[in-house]
């Protein structure tokens, strides 16, 4: 028999290990559809690489997250996906200090449309989803190079968020 003194102590460390038993690491959510094909990227901006940039970007994050399995073709799939790169935008959000009809930063926003379709039946689960990222580009070191290194960065965000948009509980 547990002394009194002991007692309200044990059942504090039970009550609090039973609130873990459920526990699990991970969203919790799994996705409508268990494998999927990735057609190659189009794209309706004038950025050379643009769409292959972002397949390749799409591609490696669906693959780190793991909950669906890539498949080469859309016929052997649960869901195919397509997407457009339909617009890409910079907006002056600085001048510089010396030349203030000169941008020192800009707002730049890149923005797909992802199609989502049961290639078995047909049946569309998104049609034209439009997704936009947005990042600042500093160019300092030059508008060029500011502008080859943000896209790269911009093309990872829209990926992550595709992914995201696709794997999560929609």
């Amino acid at each position: 028999m547990p002394r009194p003194s002991v007692l309200p102590a044990w059942l504090l460390v039970t009550l609090l290990a039973s609130g873990c038993a459920n526990y699990r690491l991970g969203t919790g959510s799994a996705p409508a559809f268990r494998s999927l094909h990735v057609a190659p990227a189009d794209s309706r901006i004038a950025l050379p690489q643009g769409a292959a940039l972002l397949s390749t970007r799409l591609r490696e994050a669906l693959l780190r997250d793991a909950r669906v399995e890539l498949r080469p073709d859309p016929g052997s799939a649960e869901a195919a996906l397509t997407l457009t790169l339909v617009d890409y935008r910079r907006e002056i959000a600085a001048a510089r200090s010396d030349d203030t009809g000169l941008a020192r930063k800009f707002n730049v926003t890149l923005t797909a449309t992802c199609t989502l379709r049961d290639p078995r039946t047909g049946r569309s689960l998104w049609t034209d989803r439009r997704i936009s990222v947005r990042r600042e580009m500093f160019t300092d070191g030059g508008q060029l190079q500011a502008e080859y290194q943000t896209f790269a960065l911009l093309t990872e965000a829209l990926a992550a968020r595709i992914t995201s948009d696709l794997v999560e509980t929609w």
